[in-house]
């Protein structure tokens, strides 16, 4: 399989979807909430140009198991 930019973007918006349900299907379970705890981030740009406005919202929350499915990510795509 020939390696690309493309294929790495794939792999980490898996690892990092992948971690951020593990959170979500772990968070009842008290003993791991320094796994699961988020931490929340949002940027919002808006740009108004009297025949077009634009407003952009990115909210993001990341956790520590969003980070390790990241990492496994970036580990599984330089095994292939």
């Amino acid at each position: 399989m020939k390696k690309n930019g493309w294929i790495l973007l794939l792999f980490l918006v898996l690892g990092l979807l992948a971690g951020a349900l593990l959170a979500r299907w772990l968070e009842p379970v008290s003993g791991l909430s320094f796994l699961t705890k988020t931490i929340q981030t949002s940027w919002s740009p808006a740009v108004d140009l009297y025949a077009l406005r634009l407003d952009l919202s990115i909210h993001l929350q990341i956790s520590l198991l969003s980070i390790i499915g990241v990492a496994a990510a970036i580990w599984l795509y330089r095994k292939i």
